[in-house]
């Protein structure tokens, strides 16, 4: 990431933040959907992410063009289209990440991240649904219209937008990179980090809960745990925190035994 995305994303989560009570669902849906018009239009997309472009003029077309949506999400796609990006890329990623921020905003209580960290264990677990959502092939129109069948009453108006945007618009990326991208985006945005917890068997909610409060301590912050059972752990835990991984399985225990007897 240039470091003009990072002060432009700076600027841009700012003016989210201070929008307060006027974010809707409506809005986070509109910038997403804002994004995949940027992105398949080269020349709009050219005129509004080019750095040098005058911020009135920029301005004005985004009024032109989105006039349709609401006026919250218009204003937020003016900041975002005012300030600098380093490449065209980045900012559609930065338009996607207000989107997906916004939509976590408008449901402060919402399982939003559990719920798209779900989605993407059923899709790892199934090659099928991941080439249904993910292949080059099928129309954007369709896989969201799968979105929604299979979350419809399952999930989150929030979760159900957020993922519906993902398929259409991957930008190159796997589905199962677009989940977690996502699901880290939410829990930022409700200030909480993501901790994926694996163990070999089922624990109880009271051992994920002290799991929980002694990882808080640790790094300072909250986390939501998403537990994972894999038996090929054979026992002990293991813990992914972004990059960090915090392995004390036996599995892992073993395999350096091997290594150590080769």
């Amino acid at each position: 990431m240039g470091s003009a995305t990072r002060e432009a994303l700076s600027t841009s989560r700012a003016a989210l933040a201070g929008l307060g009570g006027k974010v809707t669902l409506a809005t986070g849906e509109q910038l997403l959907a804002a994004g995949r018009v940027l992105g398949t239009s080269f020349q709009l997309r050219a005129a509004l992410a080019d750095p040098s472009g005058d911020a009135d003029a920029k301005r004005s077309i985004v009024n032109a063009v989105f006039a349709s949506i609401d006026e919250t999400a218009r204003q937020l796609l003016a900041v975002i289209v005012t300030n600098a990006w380093s490449t065209e890329n980045e900012f559609l990623a930065g338009i996607e990440e207000i989107g997906i921020r916004a939509l976590a905003q408008s449901a402060p209580s919402a399982n939003t991240e559990g719920e798209l960290f779900s989605f993407g264990a059923a899709v790892g677990a199934n090659p099928q649904l991941e080439l249904a959502v993910g292949s080059k092939l099928g129309s954007d129109e369709s896989k969201a219209a799968l979105v929604e069948r299979l979350l419809r009453s399952k999930a989150s108006s929030q979760t159900i937008a957020i993922v519906s945007h993902l398929v259409q618009q991957p930008r190159g990326r796997r589905i199962a990179e677009l989940l977690k991208f996502a699901t880290t985006i939410v829990a930022d945005e409700a200030g909480l980090a993501v901790a994926t917890v694996t163990t070999a068997s089922a624990v109880s909610p009271e051992q994920l809960l002290r799991l929980s409060s002694a990882l808080s301590a640790t790094y300072g912050r909250g986390l939501r745990i998403n537990h994972v059972i894999d038996p090929a752990l054979v026992g002990g835990v293991r813990v992914q925190l972004g990059d960090e991984i915090i392995d004390g399985s036996v599995a892992s225990r073993l395999n350096e035994l091997r290594l150590q007897l080769a």
